[in-house]
Protein backbone atom coordinates (compact mmCIF):
# COMPACT_ATOMS: atom_id res chain seq x y z
CA UNK A 1 0.00 0.00 0.00
CA UNK A 2 2.71 2.56 1.12
CA UNK A 3 5.07 1.37 -1.95
CA UNK A 4 1.89 2.28 -4.36
CA UNK A 5 1.40 5.16 -2.79
CA UNK A 6 5.26 6.02 -3.34
CA UNK A 7 4.65 5.09 -7.11
CA UNK A 8 1.68 7.06 -7.78
CA UNK A 9 3.31 9.95 -6.17
CA UNK A 10 6.18 9.32 -8.42
CA UNK A 11 4.19 9.20 -11.63
CA UNK A 12 2.36 12.35 -10.41
CA UNK A 13 5.92 14.49 -10.29
CA UNK A 14 7.06 13.35 -13.63
CA UNK A 15 3.29 13.71 -14.98
CA UNK A 16 3.27 17.62 -13.72
CA UNK A 17 6.60 18.05 -14.06
CA UNK A 18 5.39 20.40 -17.59
CA UNK A 19 6.03 23.16 -15.18
CA UNK A 20 9.85 22.74 -15.39
CA UNK A 21 10.48 20.89 -18.50
CA UNK A 22 8.16 22.45 -20.86
CA UNK A 23 4.43 20.81 -22.44
CA UNK A 24 5.12 16.91 -23.06
CA UNK A 25 1.63 15.32 -22.33
CA UNK A 26 2.41 13.53 -19.92
CA UNK A 27 0.00 15.14 -18.17
CA UNK A 28 -2.63 13.77 -20.16
CA UNK A 29 -5.43 11.16 -18.30
CA UNK A 30 -4.95 8.92 -21.27
CA UNK A 31 -1.41 8.65 -20.27
CA UNK A 32 -1.49 8.11 -16.31
CA UNK A 33 -4.14 5.93 -16.69
CA UNK A 34 -1.41 3.43 -18.25
CA UNK A 35 1.08 4.26 -15.25
CA UNK A 36 -1.58 4.03 -12.91
CA UNK A 37 -2.52 0.51 -13.97
CA UNK A 38 0.94 -0.39 -14.56
CA UNK A 39 1.38 0.11 -10.64
CA UNK A 40 -1.44 -1.39 -9.64
CA UNK A 41 -0.79 -4.40 -11.93
CA UNK A 42 -4.52 -4.12 -14.04
CA UNK A 43 -3.13 -1.99 -17.26
CA UNK A 44 -6.21 -2.98 -19.59
CA UNK A 45 -8.34 -1.15 -17.21
CA UNK A 46 -6.15 1.86 -16.02
CA UNK A 47 -5.72 2.61 -19.92
CA UNK A 48 -9.95 2.16 -20.26
CA UNK A 49 -10.30 4.47 -17.42
CA UNK A 50 -7.65 6.99 -18.26
CA UNK A 51 -9.22 6.82 -21.94
CA UNK A 52 -12.91 7.87 -20.41
CA UNK A 53 -10.79 10.53 -18.20
CA UNK A 54 -9.43 11.79 -20.99
CA UNK A 55 -12.94 12.74 -23.06
CA UNK A 56 -13.34 14.48 -20.10
CA UNK A 57 -10.75 16.13 -19.73
CA UNK A 58 -10.50 16.64 -23.48
CA UNK A 59 -11.51 20.08 -23.16
CA UNK A 60 -9.80 21.26 -20.14
CA UNK A 61 -6.38 23.27 -21.31
CA UNK A 62 -5.45 26.79 -19.73
CA UNK A 63 -5.80 29.23 -21.80
CA UNK A 64 -4.36 33.08 -20.75
CA UNK A 65 -4.84 33.11 -17.06
CA UNK A 66 -7.24 30.24 -16.68
CA UNK A 67 -6.85 27.61 -15.01
CA UNK A 68 -8.43 24.11 -15.81
CA UNK A 69 -9.18 21.53 -12.69
CA UNK A 70 -5.76 19.56 -12.45
CA UNK A 71 -6.37 16.50 -14.57
CA UNK A 72 -2.88 15.19 -12.93
CA UNK A 73 -4.33 14.43 -9.65
CA UNK A 74 -7.91 13.82 -10.96
CA UNK A 75 -6.84 11.45 -13.62
CA UNK A 76 -4.11 9.28 -11.12
CA UNK A 77 -6.77 9.68 -7.95
CA UNK A 78 -9.56 8.83 -9.89
CA UNK A 79 -8.35 5.66 -11.90
CA UNK A 80 -6.53 4.49 -8.96
CA UNK A 81 -9.72 4.69 -6.53
CA UNK A 82 -11.50 3.12 -8.93
CA UNK A 83 -9.01 0.11 -9.92
CA UNK A 84 -8.55 -0.52 -6.25
CA UNK A 85 -12.29 -0.50 -5.60
CA UNK A 86 -12.52 -2.87 -8.29
CA UNK A 87 -15.65 -0.30 -9.97
CA UNK A 88 -16.32 0.73 -13.29
CA UNK A 89 -15.31 3.65 -15.09
CA UNK A 90 -18.47 5.89 -14.11
CA UNK A 91 -16.40 5.34 -10.33
CA UNK A 92 -13.43 7.07 -12.24
CA UNK A 93 -15.21 9.92 -13.23
CA UNK A 94 -17.13 10.46 -10.11
CA UNK A 95 -14.26 10.79 -7.88
CA UNK A 96 -11.57 12.27 -11.05
CA UNK A 97 -13.76 15.55 -11.64
CA UNK A 98 -14.29 16.61 -8.43
CA UNK A 99 -10.65 16.05 -7.01
CA UNK A 100 -9.32 17.77 -10.03
CA UNK A 101 -11.52 20.84 -9.36
CA UNK A 102 -10.33 20.37 -5.51
CA UNK A 103 -6.80 20.46 -6.41
CA UNK A 104 -7.17 23.38 -8.56
CA UNK A 105 -7.40 25.27 -5.09
CA UNK A 106 -4.27 24.41 -3.80
CA UNK A 107 -2.46 24.79 -6.99
CA UNK A 108 -4.24 28.55 -7.68
CA UNK A 109 -2.53 28.98 -4.21
CA UNK A 110 1.08 28.13 -5.48
CA UNK A 111 0.46 29.58 -8.73
CA UNK A 112 -0.88 33.15 -7.13
CA UNK A 113 1.69 33.15 -4.61
CA UNK A 114 4.80 31.14 -4.66
CA UNK A 115 5.42 31.41 -8.41
CA UNK A 116 5.09 35.41 -8.22
CA UNK A 117 7.98 35.53 -5.90
CA UNK A 118 10.19 33.17 -7.92
CA UNK A 119 9.74 35.14 -10.30
CA UNK A 120 10.95 38.84 -8.92
CA UNK A 121 13.51 36.38 -7.14
CA UNK A 122 14.91 35.96 -10.84
CA UNK A 123 14.37 39.26 -12.42
CA UNK A 124 17.00 40.26 -9.15
CA UNK A 125 19.28 37.77 -11.01
CA UNK A 126 18.53 38.90 -14.66
CA UNK A 127 19.35 42.58 -13.49
CA UNK A 128 23.15 41.44 -12.23
CA UNK A 129 23.22 39.06 -15.30
CA UNK A 130 23.21 36.09 -13.16
CA UNK A 131 21.63 33.32 -15.55
CA UNK A 132 22.11 30.85 -13.11
CA UNK A 133 20.03 32.46 -11.20
CA UNK A 134 17.38 32.86 -13.24
CA UNK A 135 17.65 29.08 -14.34
CA UNK A 136 17.38 28.17 -10.61
CA UNK A 137 14.17 29.86 -10.00
CA UNK A 138 12.57 28.36 -13.07
CA UNK A 139 13.50 24.95 -12.17
CA UNK A 140 12.32 25.52 -8.62
CA UNK A 141 9.03 27.16 -9.36
CA UNK A 142 8.33 24.28 -11.97
CA UNK A 143 9.54 21.23 -9.95
CA UNK A 144 7.87 22.58 -6.20
CA UNK A 145 4.56 22.25 -8.23
CA UNK A 146 5.11 18.81 -9.06
CA UNK A 147 6.35 18.09 -5.61
CA UNK A 148 3.32 19.42 -3.80
CA UNK A 149 0.97 17.55 -6.13
CA UNK A 150 2.90 14.49 -5.60
CA UNK A 151 2.55 14.72 -1.77
CA UNK A 152 -1.25 14.89 -2.59
CA UNK A 153 -1.60 12.09 -4.66
CA UNK A 154 0.17 10.01 -2.37
CA UNK A 155 -0.82 10.83 1.03
CA UNK A 156 -4.45 10.84 -0.27
CA UNK A 157 -4.12 7.27 -2.01
CA UNK A 158 -2.45 6.40 1.06
CA UNK A 159 -5.24 7.25 3.39
CA UNK A 160 -8.22 7.66 1.28
CA UNK A 161 -8.10 4.07 0.11
CA UNK A 162 -10.80 2.67 2.59
CA UNK A 163 -12.67 5.16 2.85
CA UNK A 164 -13.63 5.71 -0.44
CA UNK A 165 -13.94 1.46 -1.13
CA UNK A 166 -16.60 2.53 2.42
CA UNK A 167 -18.20 5.01 0.28
CA UNK A 168 -19.00 2.85 -2.68
CA UNK A 169 -20.14 0.67 -0.71
CA UNK A 170 -23.38 2.74 0.59
CA UNK A 171 -24.05 4.53 -2.80
CA UNK A 172 -27.47 3.69 -3.68
CA UNK A 173 -28.27 1.45 -6.53
CA UNK A 174 -30.00 4.16 -8.37
CA UNK A 175 -27.55 6.69 -8.08
CA UNK A 176 -24.91 4.34 -9.55
CA UNK A 177 -27.35 3.79 -12.63
CA UNK A 178 -27.09 7.47 -12.77
CA UNK A 179 -23.31 7.11 -12.52
CA UNK A 180 -23.62 5.03 -15.50
CA UNK A 181 -25.72 7.49 -17.54
CA UNK A 182 -22.99 10.48 -16.73
CA UNK A 183 -20.15 8.54 -17.78
CA UNK A 184 -21.69 8.67 -21.84
CA UNK A 185 -22.26 12.38 -21.16
CA UNK A 186 -19.46 13.84 -19.53
CA UNK A 187 -17.16 12.81 -22.28
CA UNK A 188 -19.79 13.94 -25.12
CA UNK A 189 -19.04 17.36 -23.20
CA UNK A 190 -15.59 16.95 -23.50
CA UNK A 191 -15.63 16.77 -27.04
CA UNK A 192 -18.50 19.35 -27.04
CA UNK A 193 -15.75 21.90 -25.65
CA UNK A 194 -12.94 21.22 -27.81
CA UNK A 195 -15.23 21.36 -30.84
CA UNK A 196 -16.25 24.68 -30.34
CA UNK A 197 -12.66 25.78 -30.52
CA UNK A 198 -11.69 23.99 -33.79
CA UNK A 199 -15.74 23.85 -36.01
CA UNK A 200 -15.36 25.63 -38.44
CA UNK A 201 -16.41 25.81 -42.39
CA UNK A 202 -13.51 24.04 -43.53
CA UNK A 203 -13.46 21.16 -41.43
CA UNK A 204 -17.19 20.98 -40.38
CA UNK A 205 -17.19 18.31 -43.46
CA UNK A 206 -14.44 16.08 -42.55
CA UNK A 207 -16.17 15.84 -38.65
CA UNK A 208 -19.69 14.84 -40.73
CA UNK A 209 -18.14 12.79 -42.63
CA UNK A 210 -16.37 10.55 -40.13
CA UNK A 211 -19.40 10.18 -38.12
CA UNK A 212 -21.58 9.08 -40.96
CA UNK A 213 -18.96 6.90 -41.63
CA UNK A 214 -19.10 5.07 -38.17
CA UNK A 215 -23.10 5.13 -38.01
CA UNK A 216 -24.01 3.74 -40.85
CA UNK A 217 -20.53 1.52 -42.36
CA UNK A 218 -19.60 -0.13 -39.11
CA UNK A 219 -15.89 0.81 -39.40
CA UNK A 220 -13.80 0.20 -35.93
CA UNK A 221 -11.94 3.56 -34.90
CA UNK A 222 -8.50 2.57 -35.80
CA UNK A 223 -10.08 2.36 -39.35
CA UNK A 224 -11.75 5.84 -38.84
CA UNK A 225 -7.94 6.90 -37.83
CA UNK A 226 -6.37 5.07 -40.57
CA UNK A 227 -8.56 6.85 -43.02
CA UNK A 228 -8.28 10.24 -41.49
CA UNK A 229 -4.54 10.41 -41.84
CA UNK A 230 -5.10 9.33 -45.56
CA UNK A 231 -7.33 12.33 -45.83
CA UNK A 232 -4.73 14.44 -44.10
CA UNK A 233 -2.39 13.38 -46.45
CA UNK A 234 -4.20 13.61 -49.52
CA UNK A 235 -4.99 16.92 -48.45
CA UNK A 236 -1.41 18.15 -47.56
CA UNK A 237 -0.14 16.69 -51.39
CA UNK A 238 -3.38 19.42 -53.42
CA UNK A 239 -2.20 22.44 -51.18
CA UNK A 240 1.56 21.82 -52.03
CA UNK A 241 0.20 20.79 -55.66
CA UNK A 242 -1.77 24.31 -55.77
CA UNK A 243 1.65 26.20 -54.17
CA UNK A 244 3.88 24.94 -56.50
CA UNK A 245 1.61 25.69 -59.33
CA UNK A 246 0.99 29.05 -58.47
CA UNK A 247 4.99 29.89 -58.10
CA UNK A 248 5.23 28.05 -61.67
CA UNK A 249 2.98 30.52 -63.33
CA UNK A 250 4.40 33.80 -61.36
CA UNK A 251 8.12 32.10 -62.61
CA UNK A 252 6.79 32.58 -66.55
CA UNK A 253 4.80 35.23 -66.33
CA UNK A 254 7.85 36.72 -65.17
CA UNK A 255 6.09 37.97 -61.15
CA UNK A 256 9.76 36.37 -59.72
CA UNK A 257 10.25 37.76 -56.13
CA UNK A 258 13.88 38.30 -55.63
CA UNK A 259 15.02 36.85 -52.50
CA UNK A 260 17.78 39.47 -51.65
CA UNK A 261 15.26 42.02 -51.18
CA UNK A 262 14.73 43.30 -47.32
CA UNK A 263 11.44 42.93 -46.30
Amino acid sequence: MILQAILLGIVAFIAQSEYALGTSLLSRPIVTGLLVGIVLGDIKTGIIMGATLELAFIGSFSVGASIPPDVVTGGILGTAFAITAGAGTETALLLGVPIATLTLILKNVYLGLLIPMMNHKADTYAAIGDYKGVERMHLTAGFGLSFMLALVVAISYSVGNNAVQSLLNMIPDFVQHGLTVATGIIPALGFAMLARLLINKTVAPYFFLGFIIVAYLDIPITGIAVFGAILAVIGVNIMNYRTNSVQAVQTTSGEVIDDDEDF
